[in-house]
């Protein structure tokens, strides 16, 4: 990815604009996650504010090095910015003291869900609670990443508000994602209750953007990588599924606007209403920008292992937006964008 892109500069430059992002100057973060699609777009906004003075300190976590180094390396040298080797699924470093604490590690996309569904659990739950173990040991804040995925399948036409429950399928190793990501917010409120924790939970719908990772086998990142190959976008279903999608440079915006004016234990959804897609409208984007068609094809059986079943997936932002957030990108936007900063690497 070409980070000097100008677009991307614009990213990172919407993403410091969050109301009273002065108050995250000489704080220190411990980042799980980081070489993660949200990992790297937070990072560089981070590493951006310092550029301005901000004195940010930040304790990257990665499984490996080589990875980082690929995703992260122009940071190595600098003396805000800290790599720590480690699983996820490890203790936070005793010797590590942060004030702000983000588990953004997790396997978030279908083949890992179809493969490694035993993984997936350990690393939500247990990333989840060595976090909230530092948070209450340092007194620190827990920015937990929440998903669409906790609602479960809507009864209808429904949208979600942060109350919402809708049907829930444990009959399927799918479902390893869902309920361990549901776990772990219990987990939060359970900490906030008896510990005395400090989190704050978004909830965050299905995030695209430049910082994806090749090996993304989820639907929309296929597309992308589909377009940006010069092929024709492959559609495995008919596409009906109506789902909120948020740009990550958003989706960022939105998490650190949350960390700075939510309120303690209360979930606030991240979406963008234009960002309110079917599926083969993703793909028809991704095929129109590229000048190809969208042709449509069966999955194969590990595929169809990982899909969600979910139909419809519709994010109510009301909660957010009365903290006085407001979403910048539209779909077309996001999906071009995304595109270009991609393609001038390439």
């Amino acid at each position: 990815m070409n980070k000097g892109h100008s677009l991307y500069q614009e990213d990172l430059s919407h993403i410091l604009e969050v109301e009273h992002i002065e108050r995250l100057k000489g704080k220190r973060f411990a980042i799980s996650g980081a070489t993660g699609l949200l990992g790297v777009c937070l990072i560089d906004a981070l590493m951006r504010y310092n550029e301005q003075g901000a004195d940010i300190t930040i304790y990257a976590m990665g499984r490996s090095k080589d990875k980082a180094t690929a995703r992260l390396g122009e940071y190595f040298t600098d003396s805000h910015f800290h790599f720590i080797e480690q699983d996820a699924r490890e203790p936070i470093p005793a010797s590590l003291k942060a004030d702000i604490i983000i588990p953004l590690a997790s396997n978030t996309h279908p083949m890992a869900y179809s493969q490694y569904p035993v993984e997936t659990i350990e690393i939500n739950i247990k990333g989840a609670e060595y976090a909230l173990q530092k948070a209450v040991e340092c007194n620190a804040t827990v920015l937990y990443p929440s998903t669409v995925e906790v609602y479960g399948n809507a009864h209808g036409e429904d949208t979600f508000t942060e109350d919402y429950t809708g049907n829930l399928n444990l009959a399927t190793s799918r479902s390893c994602y869902t309920e361990s990501k549901r776990l772990s917010e219990s987990m939060c409120q359970s900490y906030i209750s008896e510990k005395g924790a400090k989190v704050k939970i978004a909830r965050l719908s299905r995030v695209f953007g430049p910082t994806m990772l090749m090996s993304d086998s989820k639907a929309s990142s296929q597309f992308l990588i589909k377009a940006l190959n010069n092929e024709d976008i492959v559609l495995k279903s008919k596409g009906e599924q109506l789902f909120s999608y948020t740009y990550v440079a958003d989706a960022i915006c939105g998490m650190l606007h949350i960390l700075l004016n939510g309120e303690n234990g209360v979930p606030y959804n991240i979406s963008c209403e234009s960002c309110n897609v079917r599926l083969k409208d993703f793909a028809f984007l991704c095929a129109e920008w590229a000048q190809k068609k969208v042709v449509f094809e069966l999955p194969s059986e590990t595929e169809r292992k990982g899909f969600s079943i979910a139909m419809r997936a519709i994010l109510d932002n009301t909660r957010l937006k009365q903290l006085q957030w407001t979403p910048c990108y539209t779909m077309q936007d996001a999906v071009n964008r995304t595109l270009e900063i991609l393609k001038s690497h390439e």
